[in-house]
């Protein structure tokens, strides 16, 4: 997914065979194949029978949208919980937002 969001692999591109993920990521073949797998079946990757491997169509959005509401659950509703156990005002909060976003470099 982070080569599908980085557009190492573009959308309806071919991607490298498990044989070469395994390779190329130092990981076991078998554990390469289940990945391809769990990426078929969220429909961000597609297979052309005798030919390969593809990124689908709307792949990077799927993505997206996917790692937005995950970042939310296991990031976002965690933070505001511990503020409201702080005390911590909602105005407060993005004031420290902004804050370390900029000590990240981030703009505004």
């Amino acid at each position: 997914m982070d080569e599908i969001l980085s557009e190492t692999f573009l959308e309806e591109s071919q991607i490298p065979s498990v044989a070469e993920i395994s390779a190329m990521f130092k990981i076991n073949h078998i554990t390469a194949l289940k990945g391809i797998n769990l990426l078929t079946d969220a429909g961000i990757i597609f297979k052309k029978r005798g030919i390969g491997m593809f990124v689908a169509p709307g792949a990077k959005k799927m993505i997206k949208e996917k790692r937005k509401a995950e970042f939310e659950q296991n990031y976002l509703e965690p933070i505001v919980s511990e503020a409201k156990k702080l005390g911590i005002e909602k105005e407060d909060m993005v004031n420290m937002l902004n804050e370390a976003y900029e000590k990240m470099g981030g703009a505004k």
